[in-house]
């Protein structure tokens, strides 16, 4: 099975996201959050799951699209590492997946 880990990024995407939608409702922060979440811990069994990201064309750099979340992931033989969880009406930041870096 493959090692999931959530980059700092990432998790501090988790919680925008969570905070933003909870202006307005807590429990449907909680639902999206858990699902988004829940989509990123799937690549423990399925790491190629995803697409690569089109942006990038690099077969290590891919993505979950849970609408209208893209889930960014680095995938390294039994390693996935999620970088970021962005928003689908932005586009991916320039240094998401740079060597060494994560954002």
């Amino acid at each position: 099975m493959t090692e999931v880990r959530w980059a700092p990024q990432a998790a501090d995407d988790l919680a925008a996201i969570r905070d933003f939608i909870a202006r307005d409702s807590v429990t449907y922060a909680h639902a999206v959050v858990s699902h988004l979440f829940a989509a990123g811990q799937q690549l423990e069994r399925f790491p190629d799951s995803g697409r690569v990201v089109p942006e990038r064309g690099d077969p290590e750099i891919r993505e979950l699209v849970r609408p209208p979340y893209r889930i960014v992931y680095r995938r390294r033989a039994q390693l996935v590492e999620v970088l970021t969880v962005h928003h689908a009406a932005r586009p991916i930041p320039g240094d998401i997946g740079a060597a060494g870096g994560t954002a």
